[in-house]
């Protein structure tokens, strides 16, 4: 076999990896503190040894390949219709909106002894997936055309079409949503101003030098109950010395 033979199995093998034999990366979740944090989803199949013996040189195919399914969004946008001050504003209040992506699993039995192991490999991935999304774990999605990140799953469907023969549950659609803000974001975007709210802390105004306001609901409403009873003592003060009168 020539270098240029190896070099060409070699990117083909990585493709097929990337792109259909593992997509999915689980973030976060049940590998928030191994692993790096993230694991392929060939991790929970148990074909990690198999794959890495046999794939390579054409001998063993994969417990399972994704496709991206169609219909799958790379920019999602609505133009706004509520009213608007004038036209040259309406023309441009286009909203960003979330991004959807599905993948079909094919996962056909390809040996006799696949049909004893499918089922267990099914319900420990299914567990597990179940795990990591309960955890708050999330999901990046590799295809072709664009790397989804931080996606919430929706649904595992089995969508088997009668062409795959008197095989049954061979097809699985996997159905991700990203949201337009994720975890990250929001922490990332909490400035001084957002935390001193969350904290409680004292903030002073623009253009008011010297004045202090609390954050917090609980200062605020004290300070509220304090001011109301002073107010309170200033007219009983004020009714009682009328009554003195």
């Amino acid at each position: 076999m020539s270098i240029s033979t190896v070099s060409q199995s070699a990117f083909s093998f990585a493709y097929d990896l990337a792109f259909q034999i593992s997509p999915i990366i689980l973030n976060g979740g049940i590998v928030a503190n191994s692993l790096g944090g993230m694991m392929p989803i060939i991790g929970l199949t148990g074909q990690l040894a198999a794959l890495a013996q046999g794939v390579l040189s054409g001998n063993n195919e994969p417990f399972a390949r994704f496709v991206p399914a169609p219909g799958s969004t790379l920019v999602a946008n609505t133009v706004a219709t509520y009213p608007f001050a004038n036209q040259f504003v309406a023309a441009n209040a286009v909203i960003k909106q979330p991004k959807n992506i599905s993948l079909v699993m094919y996962a056909p039995v390809q040996d006799t002894g696949g049909y004893l192991t499918k089922l267990a490999i099914f319900e420990a991935l299914r567990s597990s997936i179940e795990s990591h999304v309960a955890a708050g774990g999330t999901f990046h999605i590799a295809t072709p055309a664009h790397i989804y990140l931080n996606c919430l799953l929706n649904n595992i469907t089995d969508v088997t079409s009668g062409e795959m023969g008197k095989q049954q549950m061979v097809q699985f659609q996997w159905d991700f949503f990203q949201p337009l803000v994720s975890l990250s974001d929001t922490q990332s975007a909490q400035n001084s101003l957002m935390s001193k709210l969350s904290g409680g802390q004292q903030i002073s105004p623009s253009g008011l030098a010297g004045t202090s306001i609390w954050s917090s609901a609980a200062t605020a409403i004290g300070s509220a109950a304090q001011g109301a009873a002073q107010g309170i003592n200033g007219i009983t003060a004020a009714v009682n010395n009328f009554v003195a009168q």
